[in-house]
């Protein structure tokens, strides 16, 4: 019997990815002349940029001042913040757990604020009692300490939770922490290839409720 469902929260509650990777390649186009690809960008989803920008100072003359480009980024990002909406479907399966009596939390690679600041704008923070984040862990996504630290909150155990990620790096710290991971892409992740035992399903209308029930062996769904 399940008892919680941990949610990640960039690009699986709101599409912020998308956004993110629109940005960045304006951003190093115009500042940089550099031309970022999906193929490289997809390689940090869910965890840390650090890896990217090594990569991209590498093609550079002279590496970029990493502090500028952030506030950068962030300075465009806030135009555009209130344009951004919940993934379809969210809402509707996060009223279904409370239904049900199931625990909701985040678990995320990402500030505290950022999210809590996202989870206010939209009237969401009520429905996350348990928000763990990268300022919570040492390390952040794929390694499995956000989730162990999610599980240790909520008073459970892995084979008691069911994680919703949208990224490679975040289903394997979900999988690493024992717990079976409802994988559900967006356009920027949807082109990875994922590990076996994660269950992947195109969207939040394919939100498997039997596995609220249901026993689980090695991630996989009896």
């Amino acid at each position: 019997m399940k008892k919680a469902v941990i949610f990640d929260f960039d690009g699986t509650i709101i599409d912020t990815e998308s956004a993110w990777f629109d940005i960045y390649t304006e951003i190093l186009k115009e500042q940089h002349g550099f031309n970022l690809t999906l193929e490289e960008f997809v390689k940090v989803v869910g965890s840390t940029d650090g890896a990217l920008f090594d990569f991209i100072d590498e093609s550079l003359d002279v590496p970029m001042d990493r502090t500028i480009f952030h506030d950068q980024v962030n300075s465009r990002f806030e135009t555009i913040r209130e344009q951004l909406a919940l993934r379809d479907g969210f809402l509707e399966t996060a009223e279904q757990l409370k239904k049900r009596n199931i625990k909701l939390a985040v678990a995320s690679s990402s500030s505290r604020n950022w999210i809590e600041g996202f989870l206010t704008q939209y009237g969401l923070l009520e429905y996350f009692p348990i928000i763990v984040s990268a300022d919570d862990v040492d390390e952040v996504k794929p390694h499995p300490a956000i989730y162990q630290v999610a599980l240790n909150q909520l008073g459970i155990t892995a084979d008691e939770a069911i994680a919703v990620e949208d990224s490679y790096n975040g289903s394997i710290a979900a999988i690493s922490a024992g717990i079976h991971c409802l994988i559900i892409p967006n356009d920027v992740t949807r082109s990875l290839t994922f590990h076996e035992k994660g269950q992947l399903i195109e969207s939040f209308a394919d939100f498997d409720y039997s596995l609220l029930e249901n026993e689980q062996e090695d991630g996989i769904a009896k």
